[in-house]
């Protein structure tokens, strides 16, 4: 194992060791069902110590390239061949398309979540919004459906019961603090509100362009670019009053021909949002971690509104094999995917899930974020990032509307990615986050 590992960078040592597995998983240096080497090995090889290289395997667990086995080592699981990936680049590396088999099955498609596997399941409440409540959800045995049993979660301070019976999990109830919630802070807020009424005076009274502030549109640009690996123009961002405004103005764009696909459960106000836009909808049954690939073969639909990383209520995060399904699906069928990534920022884990976004150029891909769960539920502001392609049809079709989110609260949230205050925020919610995991 000759993985050359620069102590000097500021990329962490555990990091650049994950690329260089996951680059010869993919190109099958380790393939499918194969052993890894052991810790130790591949400690005394890189000269990394034992808990570096433990960071490294679990990045490798959690995004689906291996599973590790009770006393018997780590064995890949990635599957290449069975996903069609074009020219997927993978930091700075392009690999080579593995062989397509239309609609191949995941391998663990048509599978039903094991009764009584434990699984923490985060807030789930999406944009501060009532949980999803289904009619075939009974609310006596929401312990274990989808195979999850409800867990009780403290982040904090913020104590929460993480289930499917109508329990609000974010936002305030009535007569409830918010202090030790995981909002940002009451006072970086007021201290940087102050500064925007000074620094730009009256030109917060001027009219917004149609898809927001240049200059919130450029830092969320800088900031998906440093923390997630974005590479877009400011002209394919477009700000709204929150996720379900996108995804009206996305149907409008798409057309309401068009039949949209939902992971089934999802959250309620996707379907409703849909629906009400006129167009027809389709639900597809989930497995372990997404959308079923017989679900997928079977659907009639052009356009895939996914939640990768923590669809709700299910709690179910995609591994990379799955996501490369999703590609696979809509390159087959010229298709469209959304991608609702409303809680990402909040991962406990030390790399940050790979957005389906960034995974394919040949695929077009919407994603949608929020900051009403970053910062706080009364934040009514989101973005979507249109890949090139249809930039100029939003233009045409869409270029009309006028921004519906305030100019203040633009120039508030560029501001706050600006000044570092976001980011700091986002990384003490995770460090408290991890620490209430490891106390239970």
């Amino acid at each position: 194992m000759n993985y050359l590992i620069d102590l000097q960078s500021e990329e962490p040592a555990y990091i650049q060791l994950y690329r260089h597995l996951v680059r010869d998983i993919v190109r099958k240096v380790y393939p499918f069902g194969s052993k890894l080497p052991s810790k130790r090995t591949i400690a005394a090889d890189t000269g990394l110590s034992l808990i570096t290289v433990e960071h490294a395997l679990n990045l490798l667990y959690d995004e689906g390239y291996a599973e590790g086995r009770m006393r018997s080592g780590t064995f890949v699981i990635y599957r290449s061949e069975d996903f069609y990936v074009s020219e997927h680049s993978y930091d700075g590396e392009h690999f080579p398309a593995g062989e397509h088999s239309p609609g191949g099955d995941h391998s663990h498609d048509g599978e039903h979540f094991p009764a009584g596997e434990h699984s923490l399941v985060s807030e789930h409440s999406h944009d501060g919004d009532d949980p999803y409540s289904r009619d075939n959800v009974d609310d006596n045995d929401g312990k274990e459906k989808y195979g999850r049993k409800m867990t009780h979660v403290s982040y904090g301070g913020d104590t929460s019961t993480a289930a499917f019976d109508g329990t609000r999990t974010s936002g305030t109830l009535e007569g409830e603090s918010i202090q030790g919630r995981d909002f940002l802070p009451e006072t970086i807020l007021a201290r940087t509100v102050r500064k925007v009424l000074q620094d730009y005076g009256e030109r917060i009274l001027v009219q917004s362009p149609g898809r927001g502030c240049l200059e919130l549109r450029e830092e969320i640009r800088d900031y998906l670019a440093r923390s997630r690996g974005f590479d877009v123009r400011t002209e394919q961002i477009v700000i709204g009053s929150g996720a379900e405004y996108l995804y009206g103005l996305i149907v409008q764009m798409l057309g309401r021909d068009r039949i949209f696909a939902l992971e089934d459960p999802s959250y309620k106000k996707i379907l409703q949002v849909y629906e009400a836009m006129g167009a027809k909808c389709e639900l597809l049954a989930m497995g372990r971690s997404g959308i079923r690939g017989d679900e997928l073969k079977k659907s009639r639909a052009s356009v895939l509104h996914v939640t990768p990383y923590n669809s709700y209520p299910s709690g179910i995060t995609a591994d990379i094999s799955k996501k490369l399904e999703y590609i696979n699906w809509a390159a087959g069928r010229s298709g469209i995917i959304i991608e609702d990534n409303y809680d990402s920022e909040l991962s406990v884990m030390r790399k940050p899930e790979e957005a389906i976004f960034t995974m394919t150029d040949e695929v077009k891909v919407i994603y949608i974020n929020t900051f009403s769960k970053t910062i706080a539920p009364s934040v009514r502001v989101g973005y979507m990032i249109l890949p090139e392609c249809l930039v100029d049809d939003f233009e045409e079709k869409l270029g009309f509307y006028a921004c519906t989110v305030p100019v203040l609260d633009q120039l508030v949230l560029a501001e706050l990615i600006r000044c570092g205050d976001f980011e700091r925020h986002i990384n003490r919610v995770r460090r408290r986050r991890r620490a209430a995991l490891k106390e239970m």
